[in-house]
């Protein structure tokens, strides 16, 4: 995969990694461009790649009653506007094939979440829509088995592919990140670590998931040290008030340091 290809995105020659981020979910217009316009702001003053992240809808939850979205359309509408207003790339999850034709007409990637990468429909449906496709690897699969989910977009036809690392299943309420899987994955594609959901505690006795955010320094270190060419990173305002995912979402004000730090240690791993 060609980053210069992502349609909108900057800073490519820059030799730094690249980002996804933005809100687990799409709440309401004010909210993503709010995170937006401070995302694409800091990451400009960076240099780095930017790509802005919100899920139209959020089809895999623990509760019934948990929040799904505000409308497939409006949400995908308000991702555009996000694009348009701030001359970014936007990428979304999509969870049915019919999804992929929708969403590939408002955005410019298409994210196939962890628990569905085995689905083979899913997966031939967004490749054959022409879009980069992310495919993150499940909780359940080893790195090495992600060389054939990024064979089912390339034998469809699409070369833009990346493969993004959230955790691997510990016990029954931890994600850990094994970083030996970041160089196996390169081997197959461009590879991201998804830094906040590799630090989710899913199973809550609650049915609401609960994660680790004081380890995102951490895990965002580690992984730029193992040679991930990109990062994944929720991130909200008010991460206590998120209707999705706020337990393990990064605090929008941490963020300009975070990335400060991140950019500083990336130029220290490019002289090795």
């Amino acid at each position: 995969m060609k980053l210069d290809l992502i349609p909108r995105l900057k800073h490519t020659d820059s030799n730094n990694f690249f980002l996804l981020a933005g809100p687990c979910a799409i709440e309401s217009e004010d909210m993503a461009l709010r995170i937006a316009e401070r995302v694409v702001e800091i990451t400009n003053t960076l240099k780095i790649p930017y790509v802005f992240k919100g899920s139209f809808k959020k089809a895999n939850r623990s509760r019934i009653d948990s929040f799904t979205g505000i409308g497939d359309e409006k949400a995908l509408m308000i991702l555009k506007k996000v694009s348009d207003t701030f001359d970014v790339p936007t990428v979304t999850d999509i969870h049915e094939n019919s999804d992929a034709a929708l969403a590939a007409e408002y955005v410019d990637i298409l994210q196939i979440p962890a628990f569905l990468v085995r689905q083979t429909d899913l997966v031939v449906a967004a490749a054959k829509t022409g879009k980069v496709v992310n495919l993150k690897k499940g909780q359940f699969m080893s790195p090495e088995s992600m060389q054939h989910a990024v064979k089912k977009v390339t034998d469809s036809g699409n070369n833009q592919v990346m493969v993004t690392d959230r955790g691997t299943m510990f016990g029954y309420q931890d994600m850990v990140v094994d970083f030996r899987g970041i160089p196996t994955m390169k081997q197959y594609a461009p590879t991201v670590l998804d830094v906040t959901h590799s630090l989710q505690q899913p199973n809550q006795t609650s049915g609401v998931t609960g994660g680790r955010p004081d380890m995102i320094n951490t895990i965002a270190r580690a992984g730029i040290a193992a040679g991930v060419d990109g990062l994944f990173i929720e991130t909200h305002f008010d991460p206590a008030n998120a209707k999705s995912d706020g337990a393990n979402m990064l605090d929008l004000q941490y963020l300009e340091s975070l990335l400060t730090n991140l950019t500083k240690l990336r130029q220290v791993v490019n002289t090795f």
